[in-house]
């Protein structure tokens, strides 16, 4: 299941969505965003797997602010004469809104086989939380 959060709060970032729009209609061919992402919810938190095959963790920089996460980086072209070269290659960042309180301090990354994979606990003010009745 795909979640958007941009139709679970208000507001929208539309300067992200003229952008991403100008590179899909670009006369230049296709330009999809790099990296690729995947967003998911849980009872704790939310996932973001990032898809970054090839590039070292020491070339990857992570930035949490209260409203995105940064994700910057470089893919290193490797050395030698192509015929063909379908893999982008430099440096590249993506920008996710997160629109969500998290808890910045429990951020947790973990590279694995090409995908990274960050974890955002919910922060407790959003949590759901058991209300007790006075009777």
């Amino acid at each position: 299941m795909v979640i958007d959060f941009s139709s679970m709060y208000e507001g929208s970032n539309d300067l992200e969505r003229i952008i991403e729009d100008m590179f899909r209609k670009s006369p230049f061919g296709s330009r999809h965003l790099f990296p690729k992402v995947n967003i998911a919810e849980n009872d704790d938190g939310y996932i973001v797997d990032v898809c970054i095959p090839g590039v070292p963790p020491d070339d990857i920089e992570l930035v949490i602010t209260a409203r995105n996460l940064i994700i910057k980086g470089e893919r290193k072209s490797p050395e030698g004469r192509y015929f063909r070269q379908e893999r982008s290659a430099g440096s590249f960042q993506r920008a996710l809104n997160l629109n969500v309180p998290v808890d910045r301090d429990k951020v947790v990354a973990k590279n694995e086989n090409g995908i990274l994979r960050v974890t955002l606990p919910k922060a407790d003010s959003v949590k759901p939380r058991k209300i007790s009745i006075n009777s």
